[in-house]
């Protein structure tokens, strides 16, 4: 197994007062040459959004974006028509493809939002844009994102062969995980918690990269919240 931590302290961070953001991967006027991706995983931000704020309008093209909310609401509204508004223990996905405009915002007037937006490079390009959301099921390993030509009614499908797992786990409980495809690295982060796997220790925030090995445990030290992001590395 070849694994490399990355604790929370170490991310790229940005303040710009209404948004408070946290880097894995370089993104906007955060660059580290050797944070670019993890395979087809491009983006994991960490956000928080200050009441009654959010991001105006803009475009993305080819690129399926996952979003989480982990505290407050998303109001979300796009060019394809879609609007509404996320809330914890729901997920969202959307499909830019050929092109789409969309604006995020915090619609309550006193508390702040957090969100998870992750963004995966598609094998498909030029598709036509979608977006779909439902709601999160409060088991201890549920399947939250698949390949489209995978995806029912228990997943959202993005156009690539790449997963997306929500995890608890209860106090001193221990799962394995094991790999669609081993050729694939998984890359782990930590909503909240702390948990052993392979003789290091991850608490809130901190995150893993995971790759040649077909399978690994986790372990709780204490009950625990992350996500595991399956992904091509090639």
């Amino acid at each position: 197994m070849k694994k490399i931590k990355f604790p929370a302290k170490n991310r790229g961070h940005a303040d710009f007062d209404w948004l408070k953001a946290n880097y894995s991967f370089s993104f906007a006027r955060y660059f580290d040459p050797d944070r670019l991706s993890f395979g087809a995983l491009r983006v994991l931000n960490d956000d928080f959004i200050a009441p009654a704020k959010g991001f105006p309008k803009h475009s993305h093209k080819n690129m399926e974006i996952i979003t989480i909310p982990l505290e407050g609401k998303l109001k979300h509204e796009d060019s394809t028509g879609n609007a509404g508004v996320i809330e914890r223990g729901e997920v969202q996905v959307m499909s830019a493809g050929t092109g789409i405009y969309h604006s995020e915002k915090n619609p309550d007037p006193d508390q702040r939002l957090n969100l998870l937006q992750i963004w995966i490079s598609p094998k498909e390009k030029e598709i036509e844009p979608r977006y779909e959301k439902f709601e999160v099921k409060k088991n201890e390993f549920q399947c939250l994102v698949s390949p489209i030509s995978q995806s029912n009614n228990e997943t959202l499908g993005i156009h690539q062969n790449a997963y997306l797992y929500n995890l608890t786990i209860e106090t001193h409980k221990e799962l394995k995980y094991q790999l669609n495809d081993k050729i694939h690295g998984v890359f782990l982060f930590m909503i909240e918690g702390e948990i052993e796997l392979a003789n290091q220790n991850l608490s809130s925030r901190d995150a893993m990269e995971i790759s040649e090995t077909p399978e690994f445990n986790i372990k709780a030290n204490k009950e625990s919240k992350l996500i595991c992001i399956e992904v091509p590395l090639k």
